[in-house]
Formats: structure tokens, C-alpha cells, sequence
């Protein structure tokens, strides 16, 4: 048995997302990080959502959460208030956590609480019939959109930077041992850390939108990403069609944990 594996429900196994699909490689990328980290089955929790993503915390072998749509960043706060010492990893999807779970996602980001938010975006509703997120890139095909969207897509990582988390990072499932490193350094931020896993899904979205082979995809990813340090030096012209890989955003700022338990002191006293 390779190390990793014992961080997995063997019974659960073999999982059911679609042959192809990217969640098992970024799945196995946020368990090779908490190895790498030195994190433990004993305190570290993995909190889900709603979706093909958030179907990952039933085959990982921690205390888990599966909880309602939308709403894994407040059940992952609560813990982390409770148990500030424990380890918490939210495992959620693009549409889970900007479309439902939006408000939680900002709050969370603003309030700066000391989660790792993995989310893995392929760019649909992967479970729910194939509908456009928000995060469907403009004049993709979905069920909701058969002759493309126009609705402007959210940049999570914009946006999280935006609302106030102190890390933000991201990677592609083509590039796995650089997903495995963007993790690893969230787990290490004490704060809101967002990392934006790029997944591919072959049936939802790869079928409507000239991606049916997860070869296709994953080629996509490949030419697509550009290093963020080679992102920086490039002319406008040269973005067009591509998008940045790596930390976009770090910066050092109080933690919310650490903030409420200065009003609990203060409270006692």
C-alpha cells in the first residue's frame, strides 16, 4: 500500500465519478498535502458541501462532514471555533460554493477564519443535470445555456482576494504535484486559504463543449496555464485564452479565531 492510501475509506472504494473525471486527482493532491504537511486522521476534519466535489469527503478516511448545499465554509467555522487546535479542509465545487454558498464564501474570506478551501471548478454543475455555474466561462454550452452563456463568470480567486483571505492559490489536475504544493502551502497559512483546483469533467461539460476526452481537457490545461511569475511579464496580448497558475495572493493578517477568543477573554474578565 502507497502511504497516501491509508488516508482513504478502502470500503468506499471504488468511487463513483464518471471515468475521466478530474476530482480524483485532486482529491488524492489534498491527502499527498496533508501527508506532506504532517497532519494527522486525528486532527485534521474535512468538511463538504453539495456535488460531484463535495462527494470526496465519504471516501476520505477523517472525521468527515457531507453537509447542505452551499453551506460547508460556516459547518467548517464552527469547528474550527469550537476546536481551534483541529486541522479543517473544506472540499467544495464551483457552483456549490459561489453560487448557494456565495455569501458564506465572502464572509468566510472576510472574516479571515483559518480554513484551507479547496475548490474544484469544472466550470458546471457536474451532478445536477449540467446546468452553467457561476463560473461557466462566457459562450460555453450547458443545459441552461444550449447556445452558450453570456453571463459574466466569477474569478473565485479574484473575488476571495477581494473579500479578504490571506492566501489564494491555483492549479490544474494536469499539473498534480504543483496542485499537491499549492495545498500544502494553504494548510500552512493560519487564515482564510483558497486554493482553485481546475478539474475537468468530460460528461457535463466536456460533451457540450468539445471536450469529451479527458485527454482534450487535460491538453487545455497544459497550454493554458501559465506560471504566475511568467503570467506577470506577459504582454495583454499573450493572455488572451490563458489563465494564471500558482499563489496569486498572500499577504499576514489576525485570524478570526484568534480574534474571537481576545472577545471571550475580554467577556470572562
Amino acid at each position: 500500500m502507497r502511504s497516501y492510501e491509508k488516508y482513504f475509506r478502502q470500503n468506499r472504494l471504488p468511487h463513483m465519478w464518471c471515468p475521466g473525471c478530474g476530482n480524483g486527482i485532486a482529491m488524492k493532491s489534498i491527502v499527498q498535502a496533508i501527508e506532506k504537511e504532517g497532519l494527522t486522521q486525528d486532527n485534521t476534519v474535512i468538511v463538504s458541501g453539495i456535488g460531484c466535489s463535495s462527494r470526496a469527503s465519504g471516501y476520505m478516511d477523517f472525521d468527515t462532514l457531507h453537509t447542505a448545499h452551499g453551506r460547508a465554509i460556516p459547518f467548517a467555522t464552527g469547528i474550527k471555533l469550537a476546536r481551534p487546535e483541529l486541522n479543517v479542509i473544506v472540499i467544495t465545487g464551483d457552483g456549490d460554493c459561489t453560487a448557494i454558498g456565495g455569501n458564506h464564501f465572502i464572509h468566510g474570506a472576510r472574516r479571515n477564519v483559518d480554513l484551507t478551501v479547496v475548490l474544484f471548478n469544472n466550470n458546471i454543475y457536474g451532478m445536477t443535470g449540467g446546468q452553467a455555474s457561476p463560473m461557466t466561462p462566457m459562450h460555453k454550452r450547458a443545459t441552461t445555456a444550449p447556445y452558450g452563456t453570456v453571463d459574466r463568470p466569477f474569478d473565485a480567486c479574484k473575488l476571495a482576494e477581494a473579500a479578504g483571505a490571506t492566501y489564494v492559490a491555483r492549479s490544474t489536475a494536469f499539473h498534480v504535484q504543483h496542485l499537491t504544493d499549492m495545498i500544502a502551502r494553504g494548510i500552512q497559512n493560519k487564515g482564510f486559504s483558497l486554493i482553485e483546483a481546475m478539474v475537468q469533467c468530460p460528461t457535463a461539460y466536456g460533451r457540450k463543449n468539445k471536450q469529451g476526452q479527458p485527454s482534450v481537457a487535460m491538453k487545455w490545461m497544459r497550454d493554458s496555464a501559465v506560471m504566475k511569475v511568467a503570467w506577470d511579464k506577459l504582454p495583454a496580448e499573450k493572455k488572451v485564452d490563458k489563465f494564471p497558475i500558482g499563489i496569486l495572493y498572500e499577504n499576514k493578517y489576525e485570524d478570526y479565531g484568534t480574534a474571537y477568543s481576545e472577545v471571550i477573554e475580554a467577556a470572562q474578565k
